[in-house]
């Protein structure tokens, strides 16, 4: 038994719990969200700047529980193994569509007391969050480095600002919770301003709505965000990633915990 119990309380001691080294703020930020904030800064480098990843969540994570954002997205890749070597900004959404302006209040705040690199700045989500980061994206085209929606549509008018960043859309051809359509409408209006060079546009064949979500699992995510500048010459957009059914089926399979992700409540 007590070569049992010391094998259960090493295991314990050295699996990262949800949500490790992310801090929860409520009420910071007037007339904004309550946040998780991650801050990757050791004694070995206090004075070194990082980028800044925003991660907008869905429907079914809305409300005024904090702990519901663990659920997926970075708080629960980093909880699992996987390095995300930047700020991490998770705000919760207490109801009704994403708001752009509230949400680049915490980024300004974050700016404003942590060493971000302000040329790297990237926003990503799925459903309502993948809506999310296309608003915010629309509406501050030129402080987004690059922005992956996945699964979402857009909510703003003036979508015109899409066209000046690189952005990644990735949708199932078989959602049935958001349907592609709603990619489809805002690829249409980036094509409408007459220049879709800084686009890609990821259809999945026969994939659902809750798949997709494994990409905030997968560290080639990360790459093909934090390659990204607003420095970068023409903001041209990378292409040298892709994403596949086959990768989507591997993205926990180098996680320091291989657990698979519930993701029939993704919304």
């Amino acid at each position: 038994m007590t070569k049992v119990f010391y094998i259960l309380l090493l295991i314990l001691i050295c699996t990262p719990s949800a949500g490790q080294d992310f801090e929860a703020y409520k009420g910071t930020v007037p007339g904004s969200y309550n946040y998780w904030f991650f801050d990757p800064q050791t004694e070995d480098d206090p004075n070194a700047h990082f980028p800044l990843l925003i991660f907008l969540h869905g429907a079914s994570l809305c409300g005024n529980n904090l702990d519901k954002v663990k659920r997926y997205g970075p708080i629960s890749a980093v909880a699992r193994g996987r390095s995300i070597d930047s700020y991490i900004l998770a705000p919760q959404n207490n109801g009704g569509a994403w708001r752009p302006e509230k949400i680049m209040k915490i980024v300004d705040w974050a700016i404003e007391h942590y060493a971000v690199d302000t040329t790297r700045i990237y926003v990503y989500g799925m459903s309502l969050g993948g809506y999310g980061t296309i608003d915010f994206t629309a509406t501050y085209p030129e402080r987004v480095a690059a922005a992956m929606a996945i699964c979402g549509g857009g909510s703003v008018k003036d979508l015109s600002g899409l066209s000046k960043v690189p952005l990644w859309i990735i949708h199932g051809t078989a959602d049935r919770a958001v349907s592609i359509k709603e990619s489809d409408r805002v690829v249409n209006a980036i094509k409408a301003t007459g220049d879709e060079s800084r686009l890609i546009y990821t259809k999945l064949p026969g994939v659902d709505h809750g798949r997709p979500a494994r990409l905030f699992y997968m560290y080639q995510t990360y790459d093909w965000l934090f390659s990204h500048s607003t420095q970068d010459p023409n903001r041209e957009v990378c292409r040298d990633f892709e994403v596949t059914k086959e990768m989507l089926n591997q993205a926990y399979q180098d996680l320091g915990r291989n657990q698979q992700i519930d993701e029939t409540e993704y919304e």
